[in-house]
């Protein structure tokens, strides 16, 4: 999935509304030439162009470090910006740097050695919640969490059956047993009510009679709040994003997942027998 926004007061807003199909282009270092024309309003940015042709007939363009082709998954609302999800149909790239811009101008990639250390707490604040890895992480997931939770009541979904969902849109088809060791880390037992609920909320459908080896599989209307939920999850990661720049937000994710595959317990033991028998 990508997702990108576009300003309501854009002129190729119309456009994109009723596109199937669209185009990400990440521009080489050597494009900003390309990129001024794009950002240009008002000009026809196809002009004396050579491009090629995708899906739908979109255009696209010659020379760049990635190009993304995507069928229009869901648009979601965003303020003064409509946020495109779109569902990746094909990707190529190319060894060319990425261009930049930050600051107001073009800029080149560069590796970055290192995060520059955080603000030290302020002497008003305790020495648990100051400084503490644990209420750090815990603060900040159930921060960022807030916006998708909002989206969960509107779908009357729980926290737990966003994972299940969330798997079955990836995994096709997976049992409630399967789904049950999948989320042992989370803490969270999928059971058959669950699954039940879910099924007659029009979410899931299951494939037989009850039992802990039956497939499940996401519905249309499944598939489609995932879709939603997606974006709003994105949108949180954007903003969250708004203060980090890309290197920082690399190192940031490269640091949570050393730390998740550090502290990993795997399940319970007694979970590891149940899983173990099925």
């Amino acid at each position: 999935m990508v997702l990108w926004s576009l300003s309501r007061q854009s002129l190729s807003l119309p456009a994109f509304l009723a596109a199937e199909f669209f185009a990400v282009h990440v521009l080489a270092a050597t494009q900003d030439d390309l990129a001024q024309r794009f950002a240009t309003r008002g000009v026809d940015k196809f002009a004396a162009l050579t491009v090629e042709r995708g899906p739908g007939e979109i255009p696209l363009l010659e020379g760049c470090a990635a190009r993304f082709q995507c069928r229009t998954a869901y648009r979601y609302e965003g303020g003064d910006h409509v946020i495109f999800v779109g569902a990746v149909v094909a990707f190529d790239q190319s060894e060319r740097a990425p261009l930049v811009f930050h600051g107001g101008e073009y800029a080149i990639a560069a590796h970055k050695p290192g995060m520059p250390a955080a603000d030290p707490p302020s002497e008003n604040d305790s020495s648990f919640s100051s400084d503490f890895l644990i209420y750090l992480l815990g603060r900040a997931h159930y921060q960022q969490f807030l916006r998708l939770r909002r989206e969960l009541d509107q779908h009357g979904l729980a926290e737990a059956d966003w994972f299940v969902l969330s798997i079955l849109s990836t995994d096709e088809q997976q049992s409630i047993a399967q789904l049950d060791a999948r989320l042992a880390y989370t803490g969270t037992r999928v059971t058959y009510d669950q699954i039940a609920l879910l099924a007659s909320a029009g979410f899931v459908k299951l494939h037989g009679a009850y039992y802990p080896g039956v497939p499940v599989s996401l519905t249309d209307a499944g598939h489609q709040a995932v879709i939603e939920l997606v974006a709003a999850a994105k949108a949180a990661e954007s903003d969250a994003e708004r203060h980090l720049g890309y290197g920082e937000t690399r190192l940031l994710k490269q640091w949570l997942r050393q730390i998740i595959n550090d502290s990993d317990p795997g399940p319970p033991a007694s979970w590891r027998r149940e899983i173990d028998q099925r």
